[in-house]
């Protein structure tokens, strides 16, 4: 008897990735097999992502397409942050949903889908528990998601932050760290099966161990991880809360050559006025002084930060404001929203009162001036020798990242010779653009056949 095969999209960030493999993992062990077309599959499931207009839209679109194609006997499951938050109004927008499985309970995919096989019903099954399990029950499962020589490590999901624009309290529930020790062994083992890079994801990673009573939690991981993981390259750190990029979180990135001189943090905006109106930090001076220490102890820290743009109440003057702050601080790499309202969040009584005309414009002028600011910023790399990872080659060419690249999200160092993917190399910096670097395998160093 031919063994059940699924396949399963993932949509949104790197967070939903790691909870996409852990599914695959699970439905691996009852003996499914993933397959990469839909039509040879058994059973559709698509990990949606709910967190603004656009990622909605996308989630519906490609749950529509798979129903649309769907054959007789094929089960479609929905899961993960658009299906937590909205449930049956997915269902009614997407005829031909079989399952519906929130993103607080990602670990009950086997019980979901033998439900689904069992059972003869002509409506959906919805398992949408309230309470998440996410930290209380360990399954063996790592929570991690591996691409090439790098993976995504996941330390703690939920978040408990009050931000007025955000549903992500709403989908994903309060923060819940995972053990220290389920984190370190997961990462020997991916420093044992040849990754190089691990990045440390969570909706806020300096909010790790909070909830166990733990102070400074994240730079106390990040020690132990450290020495527990020596052969590892390279320790990325990911969504950093501002206000809690503590003076021991600096000391321990500057003094481990492990741990990369980049960091993310969404600040969202700059004007104090607007910031309080999103019920985020409002203290700009701290932003200064924090940014100062950080590149004072780390003076070739990569920074990268995220804006929304045209949120209710953001005058013309304090988008100026937001302009001025860029301008100032220069920023390696920014990303910027057009604001959208989210129902259930403390912003949805504020409307959206600015046209999207304006917010559009709004979110030009920015990447026309972040532009100029990437720019110049990566034109100092010329000249210079960066370590690069190798991603891929072909053609005479190689793409890799840099310290100051993120995968999928930042820019990228083009090198003019193939190199096999998974090598690390010296590239010596010869062009800049916008967003990446170009550059050729630096004197005196043999690139790996």
């Amino acid at each position: 008897m031919a063994a059940t095969r699924f396949h399963l999209v993932s949509l949104g960030c790197a967070k939903n990735t790691v909870d996409s493999e852990s599914m695959s993992t699970l439905l691996g062990r009852v003996g499914f097999q993933g397959s990469e077309r839909p039509e040879d599959a058994d059973v559709l499931i698509v990990n949606t992502c709910g967190f603004i207009g656009p990622a909605k839209e996308e989630s519906l679109a490609v749950l529509r397409e798979l129903a649309q194609g769907k054959r007789e006997g094929q089960l479609l499951i929905a899961a993960g942050c658009l299906t937590q938050r909205y449930g049956s109004t997915v269902v009614e927008q997407v005829p031909g949903i079989d399952g519906v499985l929130g993103t607080r309970r990602w670990m009950d995919i086997v019980q979901v889908v033998h439900s689904l096989r069992e059972r003869r019903h002509q409506e959906p099954l919805y398992h949408l528990p309230e309470t998440p399990a996410v930290g209380k029950e360990e399954l063996g499962v790592d929570r991690v998601a591996v691409s090439g020589a790098s993976a995504y490590l996941k330390i703690a999901d939920g978040c408990r932050r009050p931000c007025a624009f955000c549903a992500i309290p709403l989908i994903k529930g309060p923060a819940i760290s995972r053990p220290e020790q389920v984190i370190l062994g997961e990462a020997r083992r991916l420093q044992e099966s040849g990754v190089r890079e691990v990045i440390l994801i969570a909706q806020d990673t300096t909010d790790y161990g909070h909830d166990l009573g733990v102070k400074d939690g994240l730079a106390k991981l990040l020690e132990k991880l450290v020495a527990a993981t020596p052969d590892l390259d390279w320790i990325r750190v990911m969504y950093a809360y501002p206000g809690y990029v503590t003076d021991r979180l600096i000391e321990v990135m500057a003094t481990n050559e492990q741990i990369l001189p980049y960091l993310d943090m969404p600040l969202q905006h700059a004007d104090p006025n607007v910031l309080r109106d999103m019920r985020r930090p409002a203290n700009i001076d701290w932003v200064h002084q924090t940014i100062e220490k950080m590149r004072g102890a780390m003076p070739e820290l990569a920074l990268r930060t995220t804006f929304i743009v045209g949120y209710p109440g953001e005058t013309e003057q304090a988008f100026g404001r937001l302009l001025d702050f860029i301008q100032d601080v220069r920023f390696d790499r920014v990303g910027v929203f057009s604001y959208s309202p989210e129902s259930g969040t403390a912003g949805e009584s504020l409307g959206d009162p600015i046209p999207v005309a304006v917010k559009e414009e709004r979110r030009d002028r920015l990447m026309t001036l972040q532009q100029g600011i990437s720019l110049k910023r990566n034109q100092t790399f010329l000249g210079e020798s960066l370590p690069v990872l190798i991603e891929g080659c072909g053609d005479g060419i190689s793409l890799g990242r840099s310290y100051r690249d993120a995968p999928e999200i930042d820019g990228m160092v083009i090198v003019e010779e193939e190199i096999r993917a998974g090598d690390m190399v010296q590239v010596r910096i010869t062009g800049a653009l916008e967003y990446d670097l170009s550059g050729v395998i630096a004197d005196g160093t043999a690139a790996p056949s």
